[in-house]
């Protein structure tokens, strides 16, 4: 993370080594002279940092009383050496050293656990103007290289930014898929037929692809951002397919033959569809050029999405509603003689 230029303040959350003193004691001297590793850890701790052997009654005040050396016999850790080990239950005073070597080293000065895990976490600010999807992307390989090093019991969780998104990514998924379900139904009962339905919602995929593309060729992250901009597509496509079947029906309603109401809906709505086509790319230009990475994702996302989806609902859906009507035959078309 660090060699990624956008990066800022990275750490992890255990911190730098610290120096620490390690008493390892000897347990078979230990034992040989009645010494207990309590008495060694007691003894120690009370002749640096101290024990408290009472408290001193003053008034309403309760003042602890310590026992530990004087600060000249502490001042230094070569002073730990001459350190007495003192016994509690044999009262046996033996030099520290006899039954313990002190060690000397650099350690980890905490430990933190989640969810009862050793979890160490690291942490990354992007520099301002700067994406996380973008530092993410340059760092990408290196840690899908790292995820596969681990060892058996050991895993990598996303936290942060990447995590919300992840979430994000869940919920608008949900709502989106609720939301098509819905259209669906109330495509269903509109056309009384379960295939129109299926033929409104043609055009979407290749609003994706659009989307997809324009993403791309602008050179943007597929973020959260461009991502809603794609689901808020779904809407504005079927809006407009309707308007295309919405004439041809009112067109098989009066009888028309099925060829004059595909070409009569294609040249009546062609100029409403375009329009507000138009207006929504010509207004979300001024958004996408001067609104920053992240408003850029969904402007470009819909204009690649709504320039592409145009053509086809205007040129295939109406190519895919006549092979259903006129070669597959699964949608009826009856006209009033």
């Amino acid at each position: 993370m660090r060699d990624i230029p956008e990066t800022l303040s990275v750490r992890n959350d255990w911190f730098e080594e610290s120096f620490i003193v390690r008493l390892e004691v000897d347990p078979d001297r230990a034992n040989l002279s009645g010494i207990t590793n309590q008495d060694v850890a007691l003894s120690a701790v009370t002749g640096l940092s101290g024990y408290q052997l009472t408290n001193f009654i003053e008034g309403d005040k309760s003042i602890p009383v310590n026992a530990r050396l004087r600060i000249d016999e502490r001042a230094e850790l070569s002073d730990l050496e001459n350190l007495y080990v003192y016994g509690i239950e044999n009262q046996e005073k033996i030099p520290l050293l006899e039954v313990s070597t002190i060690k000397y080293a650099m350690d980890t000065s905490r430990i933190i656990r989640r969810e009862h895990f050793r979890t160490i976490t690291v942490i990354a600010f992007p520099t301002p103007n700067a994406l996380t999807s973008t530092i993410l992307k340059k760092a990408d390989k290196e840690i899908q290289s790292f995820i596969e090093d681990l060892p058996p019991g050991y895993k990598l969780v996303w936290g942060g930014e990447r995590a919300k998104q992840q979430q994000g990514f869940r919920n608008l998924t949900m709502i989106l898929l609720i939301s098509i379900t819905a259209i669906f139904l109330a495509l269903l009962f509109q056309f009384n037929n379960a295939i129109k339905p299926l033929l409104v919602f043609a055009a979407v995929p290749y609003g994706i692809v659009g989307s997809l593309l324009a993403l791309v060729i602008m050179g943007e992250p597929f973020s959260f951002m461009a991502y809603l901009g794609i689901a808020s597509l779904v809407g504005v496509i079927v809006s407009h397919v309707i308007v295309l079947f919405d004439y041809i029906e009112e067109m098989h309603k009066k009888g028309e033959p099925f060829k004059d109401s595909l070409l009569d809906a294609g040249v009546q709505r062609l100029r409403p569809i375009l329009i507000t086509v138009g207006a929504t790319i010509l207004a979300l230009f001024p958004l996408a050029i001067h609104g920053g990475p992240l408003w850029q994702p969904l402007c470009y996302a819909q204009i690649g999405g709504l320039a592409l989806a145009t053509i086809i609902e205007l040129v295939l859906v109406p190519v895919f509603y006549a092979i259903f009507v006129l070669d597959l035959k699964i949608v009826k078309w009856e006209t009033n003689k």
